[in-house]
Order: structure tokens, then sequence, then C-alpha cells
């Protein structure tokens, strides 16, 4: 049991270099104590997950142009979230309308070899 993921909560990527908020539009009609609960479709590019400012990943093809013009100097490109599929649900114990909430312990990969989790799920006092 974890606690419950929500609007305020704060995402890391070990491929970016700066945290950003989870966005949740309120279409999944579960609430938390500090607002909407993200369920394992919140997962769009610059709309629930917003970019982590660079990346250092090689396999992003603008890190990947930058650092052969840089002749193999890891030059960080322009993050672009590409998760590549749904959020990964640890324990999912409480269903929204489209699927099962998401709490702090979910994760979500992403295409360039990123781990999106969060640092902070949003809210401290709803276990789910």
């Amino acid at each position: 049991m974890g606690l419950g993921a929500c609007c305020t909560g704060m995402l890391m990527c070990p491929m970016g270099v700066a945290p950003t908020p989870i966005t949740v539009l309120p279409t999944s009609l579960v609430m938390g104590s500090a607002g909407p609960m993200p369920c394992i479709s919140d997962c769009v590019p610059f709309l629930n997950i917003i970019p982590f400012g660079v990346c250092k990943s090689i396999a992003n093809p603008a890190t990947a142009a930058l650092t052969a013009a840089a002749l193999g100097v890891l030059t960080p490109g322009p993050c672009i979230p590409t998760p590549a599929g749904t959020w990964v649900p640890m324990k999912p114990t409480v269903m929204g309308k489209a699927g099962p909430a998401v709490n702090g312990d979910s994760m979500l990969i992403c295409a360039y070899g990123g781990v999106i989790k969060f640092t902070f799920p949003g809210q401290a006092t709803v276990l789910i």
C-alpha cells in the first residue's frame, strides 16, 4: 500500500535535470485529499507529463545529434517525454473511470531509457 498520487505531485526522470509537476485533469473521477488523482492512462506528453528540462539519454535523437556534433562529448538535448506505455501501478487497489489509480510507488517507462517516478506523490494522508 502506498500514498495515493495527486495533482500536486512532483515527478523526476533520471535522464532529466529538473523535477516537474504532474498535471491531472478531473476526468478519472477519483479525488484525493489534495485534488484529482491520476489513473494509469494519465501519461500524455506535454499534457500530463511536462518536460524535465534537458535529456541526458543518448537514445534521445536530439541528444544523439548534439553529442555527434560535439565530437562525442555528451551534450544534453531538449527533453521530450515519450512514454513507452502507461503507468505501472505497483498495487492497484482504487479504480477510476479510466482504470486503476496511480500511487506514489508507480512508475512510467520512457522510450529513451528513463524511468519516471514520483519524488512527492502530492498527498501524505491517503493510502491506496
